[in-house]
């Protein structure tokens, strides 16, 4: 079983799929065929990147007769954030600690001369 956050950074990883959620969220739904005229792909290669995006939960698949329109879910981006932030936080922490050693030893150095 794979880590969601590793099917999310995967899937955002690639330019394309990162722009075709941009053009999902701020223009809606839209097929496959319509997706592929805003890009210099064709229709199989929006599929293919469509279907990653699916997997990683950001894009839900609706069939309106016989069209499918994909729509974008940006819910999975709030665990990432949330991962970002806490590893942001430590990150912050441990820099936090190396300044404070730092700081410690040049107090010492400067008082032994």
């Amino acid at each position: 079983m794979s880590d969601p956050l590793d099917d999310l950074f995967g899937a955002l990883a690639d330019p394309t799929r990162r722009a075709l959620m941009v053009r999902l969220v701020s223009k809606g739904p839209a097929t496959a065929t319509v997706l592929s005229a805003d890009f210099p792909l064709t229709r199989q290669a929006v599929v293919k990147h469509l279907q990653a995006l699916e997997a990683a939960g950001m894009v839900t698949p609706e069939r309106q007769g016989r069209e499918v329109r994909f729509r974008a879910d940006p819910e999975p981006l709030a665990a990432a954030v949330g991962w970002l932030l806490d590893a942001g936080a430590s990150w912050d922490r441990r820099i936090d600690r190396l300044r404070g050693r730092v700081g410690s030893r040049a107090g010492s150095t400067t008082r032994e001369h």
